[in-house]
C-alpha cells in the first residue's frame, strides 16, 4: 500500500455493500484510514511475522486501486490467513479471485507455508466462493464467534495445504473428449461416493448420500413411487459427476432429472452441459413425450443451462422449486 491509496481505501470501506459482512463499523472516519495506511506504509513492505498486513490491489489497464488483500502469518510465518475486498463497481469481475490466487501462489511456493485459510460470514456467498475459486475447502463453523460493534455471528472456516493447493492448480481443465452415463457397480462407487460439490453449492444440490438413500428407499408419497435411475458419470474414463433421473412408468409417464452434479475438481469443462444432452437422449429412448427439471431460485443453479437448452418453466413445483419441461 502507498499513502495514495489513503482515499480509494476509506471509500470502499464506508460504502455499505462492501463494508456488508467485514469486520469494520460504519461510519469509517478518514482518519482511521490514514492511520492505517501510514501504519502499513511504515512496515516498508515486509509482512510482520505474526500480525496483519495489508497490500493494495490495483487495475493492471489504468493503475486505478480497485480492492486490498490481508495477509496475516501465525506460528513464526509458517501459517497465513488472508482476506480480500474489492470495490462494489469492480466486483463480478473475478478480481478478487485472481489477486487471492497470486497472493496463495507466492505463499506456498516462496514463502513455503504449511497452511492458507480464510474465515468469512455464513451469509458472504461472495466470499466463499472466492475461496473455492483459489481451491481452498471448507473445513468448518465455530458458532457465534464473531462480533463486528454488537453485531454477533458465526464464522466459517476455509483452508487448503500445499497438497491441497497442487491438486487445485494441477487439475485437468480442457474439455473432456469422451463423457458417458454409466452404471454405479462394486468397481466405481467408491469413486461415486468421494464425488464432492464446493461448500457453497451444497444448498444446491443433496449430498450423494442422500441420493443413495432415494433410489434404496424412495418416498411413497400417497401412491406408487417414481423410479429412480441412478448413473455415474465418465469424463474420458475418470468418474467426475453422477446423474439422478426417475424412470417413466405407468403411474409417472413424464421422467424427470432429479438431480446432477459434477464435482469441484472438474467443475468449468462443459461437462455439465453434456450430461443434460445424455439425459435427453435417454428420456428419448425410453420413448417419452417430455422432460422435466427443476432447480431452486438462488444464485448459481443449472436455471440458464436448462433454459439454454429449450427448457421452457412450467410454475414452481411442491418443493417450491421452479419447474420446466422440454418437448421431446
Amino acid at each position: 500500500m502507498r499513502h495514495a491509496d489513503v482515499e480509494s481505501l476509506w471509500r470502499r470501506r464506508n460504502d455499505p455493500d462492501t463494508a456488508r459482512f467485514q469486520g469494520w463499523s460504519l461510519p469509517y472516519p478518514r482518519a482511521t484510514a490514514v492511520s492505517f495506511v501510514d501504519a502499513v506504509v511504515g512496515l516498508d513492505g515486509t509482512p510482520p511475522a505474526d500480525g496483519w498486513f495489508q497490500m493494495a490491489v490495483d487495475d493492471s489497464t489504468t493503475g486505478a486501486s480497485v480492492g486490498d488483500l490481508a495477509l496475516q502469518f501465525t506460528f513464526d510465518g509458517r501459517c497465513a490467513e488472508i482476506g480480500y475486498t474489492v470495490a462494489s463497481e469492480a466486483q463480478g469481475q473475478h478480481i478478487a479471485s485472481d489477486a487471492a490466487a497470486r497472493l496463495a501462489r507466492w505463499l506456498f511456493d516462496t514463502v513455503h507455508v504449511s497452511r492458507v485459510g480464510a474465515e468469512m460470514h455464513p451469509d458472504n456467498l461472495a466470499s466463499a466462493r472466492v475461496a473455492e475459486r483459489i481451491g481452498m475447502v471448507f473445513e468448518g463453523r465455530t458458532r457465534r464467534s464473531f462480533w463486528v460493534g454488537d453485531d454477533n455471528s458465526d464464522n466459517l472456516l476455509y483452508g487448503m495445504t500445499g497438497d491441497t493447493w497442487a491438486q487445485w492448480t494441477d487439475r485437468v481443465r480442457h474439455e473432456p473428449t469422451d463423457v458417458r452415463l454409466v452404471e454405479v457397480v462394486g468397481h466405481n462407487v467408491d469413486a461415486v461416493t468421494r464425488l464432492a460439490m464446493h461448500h457453497s453449492q451444497e444448498r444446491l444440490v443433496a449430498s450423494i448420500a442422500a441420493w443413495f438413500a432415494v433410489v434404496h428407499a424412495p418416498d411413497r408419497g400417497d401412491g406408487p413411487p417414481m423410479r429412480p435411475w441412478i448413473r455415474a458419470v465418465t469424463a474420458d474414463g475418470d468418474v467426475v459427476g453422477a446423474l439422478l433421473m426417475s424412470e417413466p412408468d405407468e403411474a409417472h409417464p413424464t421422467p424427470s432429472v432429479w438431480r446432477m452434479m459434477v464435482d469441484r475438481l472438474h467443475q468449468g469443462r462443459g461437462i455439465g452441459q453434456r450430461v443434460l444432452d445424455l439425459a435427453v437422449e435417454q428420456a428419448r429412448r425410453w420413448g417419452a413425450e417430455d422432460l422435466v427439471v427443476s432447480w431452486c431460485d438462488l444464485p448459481g443453479t443449472a436455471g440458464p443451462m436448462y433454459l439454454a437448452s429449450g427448457f421452457e418453466p412450467t410454475g414452481v413445483n411442491g418443493d417450491g422449486e421452479i419447474e420446466a419441461r422440454l418437448r421431446l
